[in-house]
């Protein structure tokens, strides 16, 4: 029931103030009603009227509109949902889905970057003192600082530079290295340019009869292909894979500043296939310097560290800090043929022997 009140005419206005007679206002409100009623039905019988004389295609036109709206709603309402479960996924449990800067984590528990272990610095002081006990505290004043304070140095990096499980305070930083800082290892994998090169493509043949050949990994890209070969993976001998490269692991066996011993090293040929964009990340640590020999180097290849960009070169190794935020790419034609080098890790020139010594105990792999 819907009331409307009728507007006071002037003469009410004028008339004397007393109160009337419940006769009176019963006639009056039961009078009110009645017009309010007349007045809705002639709204409704509009209505309705002009519904009638509307023309059909503009209630079909109506109609479609109607049926797009309710369709809209029902797609925000349905999607949403997952739109907002995905970004909470990459921004807050980078972890959880294996990503973070874009680069896409193994989550292996073996994995010294990929699986953050609770308690890991307590766990690098016990086996710093279990070290001292067994040799000597001598030489061990930067690593015993590195691991009391590794929270603070970790967190208080600059986003150029942010190892993800290990910093090493005080040694020179800066993202690329000239050839001179280990000559002699740049000089014999330079000098073995070829036999690297040789066992390389007796590896890759067998790309044609299959998408991933055993050995091969594939890495999580956001476009293109990335493949490794590992003779060496965190550390850790790939007996079937350095079968497979005799000459080229034997040649490891040479080098004077390889890190084999411990969870920071790694050699293993890195292949690149046209257009593809590495994502860029952070190495683990900034003790160990990153070389790559080019074995296979289209045009429109680059190295990309700490914002500076570098070309690779058949025969010529380029050397950088990784745990500066780097990323690659190869954006040459498809008839280029991949970017391919070969990666050994060697150690920062600024980690003394004893250092060396102690962090190969402290980071052996397994430890």
């Amino acid at each position: 029931m819907v009331w409307v009140p009728l507007s006071p005419t002037s003469s009410d206005l004028r008339a004397p103030l007393h109160a009337p007679s419940t006769t009176t206002m019963s006639l009056e409100w039961l009078m009110d009603w009645s017009l309010s009623l007349d007045g809705l039905r002639d709204f409704i019988a509009t209505g309705i009227q002009s519904f009638r004389d509307c023309d059909a295609t503009a209630l079909v036109a109506v109609a479609c509109l109607l049926v797009l709206f309710v369709w809209y709603c029902y797609h925000v309402g349905r999607e949403q949902p997952r739109a907002y479960a995905t970004v909470n996924a990459l921004m807050q449990s980078a972890e959880a889905n294996g990503m973070q800067n874009g680069f896409v984590y193994c989550q292996s528990p073996e994995c010294v970057r990929c699986s953050h272990h609770d308690g890991l610095n307590q766990k690098l002081y016990h086996n710093l003192q279990e070290y001292a006990k067994r040799y000597s505290w001598s030489g061990m004043g930067r690593i015993h600082k590195g691991i009391r304070e590794q929270g603070r140095y970790l967190n208080s990096r600059p986003s150029i530079q942010k190892p993800e499980v290990f910093f090493l305070p005080d040694l020179p930083t800066t993202p690329y290295f000239s050839r001179d800082t280990q000559k002699h290892d740049v000089e014999l994998l330079e000098r073995n340019f070829q036999t690297i090169l040789c066992e390389f493509e007796t590896l890759y043949k067998a790309f044609s009869n299959c998408s991933l050949p055993q050995g091969w990994k594939m890495n999580s890209t956001p476009s293109g292909e990335w493949f490794t070969f590992y003779l060496v993976n965190q550390g850790m001998c790939v007996p079937r894979n350095c079968r497979r490269c005799p000459r080229t692991y034997r040649l490891l066996g040479s080098l004077r500043t390889c890190i084999g011993n411990n969870v920071f090293g790694n050699a293993c040929i890195s292949v690149l296939s046209p257009g593809t964009v590495i994502a860029e990340h952070y190495g683990p640590t900034n003790i160990r310097i990153r070389c790559h020999l080019g074995l296979k180097t289209p045009s429109n290849c680059e190295l990309v560290v700490g914002g500076e960009p570098q070309c690779w070169a058949e025969g010529r190794c380029l050397l950088f800090d990784d745990s500066f935020l780097h990323t690659a790419f190869h954006e040459g034609a498809p008839e280029e043929g991949p970017r391919v080098v070969f990666m050994v890790d060697l150690w920062h020139p600024n980690v003394a022997a004893a250092e060396r010594q102690a962090l190969d105990f402290i980071f052996a792999p397994g430890r």
